[in-house]
């Protein structure tokens, strides 16, 4: 069967992601498949250039990945799901092949998105499994009730069936690493970043958090050695990389495994810088002195609110000490801390945003990135988001009253210290890797150049 493996995501602020997901499914499709990539990251015309490639290859099925439901500022809800479902049409114009989406942002509302985008076929979830089983359904003719959590649209009445989950959760150790050697060179020889995902499953039971919705709360671990294989490997193929980011939601829990992570990259000497997303649970000395040593290069950690009743009430499971803990022991390790924190959650006052931003004043962490909270559901009910918007423009008016006295921090919302024009300008300078790390620099550099500061 010929597959044409579609990459929608075009979000390119801060930095354009290597589509990792996608890549893990084409590297487990069985070989007797004819596979394609066609990635709409940098095109200018993605539905022209998705029709461009479906008339090239001539595919029999057409998969697409769609990454976020909403932009990395939360500007565009709408946008984001009119832009998959004009791919999906543009399929439909160009050829007869069936459609199939997955991906992370499919997965948090995939009931949603099948009556919305309209595709043939949905997979919600981890997808090296239950793809192949499609591709088999496929070519045998048989149902598809044998397919995992598969949400299928009946040709006749439209209707959409699902069928049951897979008895367990797939094994790290025994997927094939990425195949990256299908994506453009770009990615390594303009940004010089790549990814690498150590493990699947959160236990974690935050309020909002869609990663236990897409992965399941069931940790799974890849062999520290597999891990620093892969990452080798990558650079051995794409010199121009000069910084790698761990996907996985939470790298230091299990402590252990990210230990065993650091150690295996500091027995082997591993030299490019690399940063992840940390949690203040299980958050060490020890842990941060041999990130520290391996070549971490900073950690981003969801502290979200300084109000530890609305930490409690998003089932954070730490407080503001925990927080305060960690950017201590970061500071004494020397790795650089970024917070990001998340204001107007479901039950939040402004006072209580308030009080976060007191508090962030005095945590005074490396890097703090301030979002204003939305729903996902509200790209498909504008009603409520309507209902929500007072709050929010409240807040985002707090936000530009405290940007003179913190011009550091970044809001991605309002354009402040996150925008095309600065990042640019650092890629320009020569800065690399996440580029929340150059923003201090870059602003007490040029402290009154309006393009620093918003957009």
């Amino acid at each position: 069967m010929k597959i044409l493996f579609v990459s929608g995501n075009k979000e390119q602020l801060p930095n354009p992601v290597v589509p990792l997901g996608l890549l893990y499914i084409i590297a487990n499709t069985p070989e007797q498949h004819d596979c394609a990539l066609t990635d709409l990251c940098f095109e200018n015309e993605p539905a022209e250039a998705l029709k461009a490639a479906i008339r090239r290859e001539q595919p029999d099925l057409i998969a697409i990945s769609m990454r976020n439901i909403q932009n990395n500022d939360y500007t565009g809800l709408s946008d984001n799901l009119n832009y998959y479902e004009k791919l999906v049409t543009s399929c439909r114009s160009a050829c007869d092949a069936p459609v199939v989406v997955g991906g992370s942002g499919f997965s948090v509302m995939p009931k949603e998105l099948m009556e919305k985008l309209k595709p043939d076929f949905g997979i919600p979830g981890e997808g090296e499994h239950a793809f192949p089983l499609l591709l088999e359904a496929l070519e045998e003719k048989r149902p598809f009730h044998s397919v995992p959590l598969l949400h299928a649209k009946s040709a006749d009445t439209e209707q959409i069936t699902v069928a049951p989950p897979a008895a367990d959760f797939l094994d790290m150790a025994t997927l094939v690493s990425p195949k990256r050697d299908l994506i453009q060179t770009r990615y390594f020889s303009e940004y010089g970043m790549d990814s690498v995902q150590t493990k699947r499953g959160c236990p974690l039971r935050c309020e909002y958090c869609t990663y236990p919705i897409i992965e399941g709360r069931k940790g799974r671990l890849r062999p520290a050695k597999s891990i620093v294989d892969e990452m080798f490997q990558s650079v051995e193929q794409n010199p121009d990389i000069n910084h790698f980011f761990v996907v996985d939601s939470v790298f230091n829990l299990p402590k252990s495994h990210a230990k065993r992570v650091c150690r295996e990259l500091i027995s082997r000497q591993w030299k490019i810088p690399w940063t992840c997303y940390a949690n203040p649970l299980g958050f060490d000395q020890e842990f941060a002195d041999l990130a520290a040593e391996a070549g971490c290069a900073g950690m981003e950690i969801g502290s979200d609110s300084g109000v530890d009743s609305v930490l409690k009430r998003l089932r954070k499971g730490f407080t503001t000490e925990h927080i305060s803990k960690l950017n201590s022991i970061c500071t004494q390790a020397g790795v650089p801390d970024c917070h990001t924190f998340i204001l107007g959650t479901e039950g939040e006052t402004l006072k209580d945003s308030e009080t976060t931003l007191k508090f962030l004043d005095e945590l005074n962490p490396f890097a703090a990135i301030i979002m204003v909270w939305t729903d996902d559901y509200e790209s498909l009910d504008p009603a409520l988001r309507e209902q929500r918007l007072g709050l929010r423009e409240e807040i985002n008016e707090l936000l530009r009253s405290k940007h003179k006295a913190q011009p550091t921090w970044s809001m991605p919302g309002l354009g402040i210290n996150f925008s095309e024009d600065l990042f640019n300008r650092m890629r320009a300078a020569g800065l690399h890797g996440p580029l929340w790390q150059h923003v201090r620099g870059a602003v007490r550099r040029k402290p009154c150049r309006p393009a620093m500061q918003s957009l």
